[in-house]
């Protein structure tokens, strides 16, 4: 049987996402068209060798799953990539769609996926609260958590009850020391709260010694352990680290640097002298930003602060027009500065989703043929 797009290569601290398998699909001619043949005909109600708008919404919603969106009309900003999903299977009209043209747009689609998940592969992990067990009972617990009460006494001191204060406390804790995120609703209501409960204890009316944080807070989080091992957390784990080396590699080869730059300003409005404003930079930027190894603008505060400075220092934003060599020389400056920034203070993102439903079942698109 072929393997899912969405199956995952095991790892020590749980299962990677990283593209492979959905690489091997699209990359092998024979498998991937059986693939398609299988899906066209899953979809094609009417049997007429093409695809209604109708009939393709399936798919965009299975597509949507497949990239972890909310389900369709349940936020306006996933609604806008679902109606821009269903735009690449239709052009952009209200015409049917044959099977050629479904698989262009299907395998265009996939190997972006890939490609996303190569570069930022997402790592699941079941949070059963053996780790969090483990942390308490490690060396490393007093010291870690007395930095952290160290952290938040003050918020205590103004009068916090000591309940709120564990919770807090337990807020900072990571995925790495077995905790799953506190953001969570449901991580709050059925793990958290509940074990906050069962500790029961003191509500302390002024600041406690670090004995006593101590001892409290390990009750807490072993109650939680025990809550997690009887209703474990599937948790979605990413990380990624700016630190300028994708943009070193991108300026050391002329070509790909030229062509990349060239992508960028390609749809860019001109004037009748070929001249482009300056205040497309930010527009050419997003576009380049993943040859640059770099997130899209508005997704990393700690990143548009560096991309804001830059743009200061080269005067990026004051409107002028630009001959398209010029354009390309200051989009190559703004680069250059990122990486600068970026070697000597390389930016560090994680995040974590829990995920709220089987992931072998959340897009039916993706499966396999049985």
């Amino acid at each position: 049987m072929m393997e899912s797009p969405r199956s995952m290569k095991k790892s020590g601290a749980g299962e990677v996402l990283d593209g492979s398998n959905i690489m091997e699909l699209v990359g092998n001619e024979e498998v991937f068209s059986h693939f398609v043949d299988h899906k066209f005909h899953e979809l094609d109600k009417d049997r007429d060798g093409k695809l209604s708008v109708n009939e393709l919404h399936p798919a965009v919603a299975d597509i949507g799953a497949a990239l972890g969106l909310p389900a369709q009309g349940s936020s306006p900003d996933s609604d806008h990539i679902y109606s821009e999903v269903l735009s690449e299977f239709t052009h952009g009209k209200q015409e049917k769609v044959n099977k050629t043209e479904f698989k262009e747009v299907l395998s265009d689609i996939l190997l972006g996926m890939a490609a996303g998940l190569k570069r930022d592969p997402i790592v699941i992990l079941r949070i059963d609260g053996e780790d969090l067990q483990e942390f308490v009972n490690s060396p490393s617990f007093e010291p870690e958590m007395i930095s952290i009460l160290t952290e938040i006494e003050s918020a205590y001191e103004e009068g916090l009850p000591f309940k709120d204060f564990i919770l807090k406390a337990l807020e900072k804790l990571t995925v790495e020391q077995g905790m799953p995120p506190t953001s969570d609703s449901w991580v709050m209501s059925n793990i958290v709260e509940p074990a906050l409960q069962l500790c029961g204890g003191h509500d302390f009316k002024k600041p406690v010694s670090q004995e006593t944080f101590l001892m409290e807070f390990k009750k807490a989080a072993e109650s939680v352990a025990q809550h997690l091992k009887n209703q474990p957390v599937i948790v979605a784990h990413s990380e990624n680290t700016f630190d300028g080396s994708v943009i070193r590699r991108l300026l050391s080869n002329k070509f790909e640097l030229d062509k990349t730059l060239n992508a960028a300003i390609e749809d860019l409005p001109k004037d009748r002298n070929g001249k482009i404003s300056k205040e497309h930079l930010r527009v050419a930027l997003d576009v380049l930003a993943p040859a640059a190894g770099l997130p899209p603008l508005g997704a990393v505060e700690e990143m548009d602060k560096v991309i804001g400075n830059v743009f200061k220092m080269v005067n990026a934003d004051d409107g002028k027009m630009v001959r398209e060599d010029e354009f390309k020389k200051i989009m190559t400056e703004i680069i250059g500065s990122v990486m600068l920034q970026l070697e000597g203070n390389p930016i560090s993102v994680s995040t974590n989703s829990v995920v709220h439903e089987p992931l072998a079942s959340s897009s039916t698109l993706l499966q396999p043929p049985s």
